[in-house]
């Protein structure tokens, strides 16, 4: 089932369901207890937003051996995970903004897990529980300043360097489904989640041997090979098989 955040000219932002070509509201909270109204919203009519507003952003690096690689980089023995602000979100349709402090900026196509109900220890055979659903997220990097830093809060927390959506997905098998980035439709970035070194479960198992998982919040399971250049005036889109696509366009500061 497909959950979204959206609004239109007469109605402010709601959470809402999707069936078909139509939306039809949510009453209650999403993560315990809700009730679904007929889909009798156009889609077409309604502006998506991002589709949950977390209390975190946790990300992994390298949790593709391929794009290790790439970087020149060694695969992690563990998850080496870093926080992006909530600030960063955009949702789907809206403008990725090139920051003046950065003259390589990057797109970064990633399968994202929302979390559904708070977990701290959570055992890997039993990570499954805590997942409510999955979305699409374009971990925009400044990858010049990324190696100039040392370290990644500046180069991956600018605004707009968060794009996530359309929805979220619930159905979804995330052990092995593709995931493609496009820009100005040439073929970026394609593989499959059967790539990740460290698996759904086991990611959840040990973020949240660190921190607790709440309700809503989102966990970026890492990009594969193929990152590269983002320029203002492109449209980059991030599709991934069984949720949709992720469109967003570029534009300097």
């Amino acid at each position: 089932m497909k959950f979204v955040r959206f609004k239109t000219k007469d109605r402010p932002e709601s959470i809402g369901w999707i069936k078909d070509d139509h939306i039809g509201l949510i009453e209650g909270d999403l993560f315990t207890e809700y009730r679904r109204l007929e889909a009798n919203i156009p889609v077409d009519t309604a502006k998506l937003s991002v589709p949950v507003i977390p209390g975190k952003i946790i990300c992994l690096g390298r949790n593709y051996a391929e794009h290790a690689k790439e970087q020149g980089a060694e695969v992690p023995e563990t998850p080496l995970i870093f926080l992006k602000p909530p600030s960063s979100l955009i949702a789907d349709g809206e403008q990725i903004q090139i920051p003046v402090q950065s003259q390589q900026v990057e797109h970064e196509a990633e399968l994202a897990v929302v979390i559904g109900k708070m977990g701290k220890w959570v055992p890997i055979e039993e990570a499954q529980k805590y997942i409510f659903g999955y979305t699409i997220c374009n971990d925009v990097t400044a990858r010049d300043l990324q190696l100039k830093d040392g370290q990644w809060t500046r180069a991956k927390g600018f605004d707009t360097f968060c794009p996530l959506g359309p929805w979220i997905e619930t159905d979804l098998d995330p052990s092995d489904t593709l995931i493609t980035c496009r820009v100005n439709s040439e073929l970026r970035q394609m593989a499959s989640t059967s790539e990740m070194v460290f698996t759904v479960p086991q990611i959840i198992a040990y973020v949240s041997s660190i921190m607790t998982l709440y309700p809503g919040d989102v966990i970026l399971t890492g990009t594969p090979a193929g990152i590269g250049p983002l320029e203002a005036g492109d449209e980059v889109e991030v599709e991934i098989e069984g949720i949709g696509i992720l469109k967003n366009s570029v534009e300097s500061v």
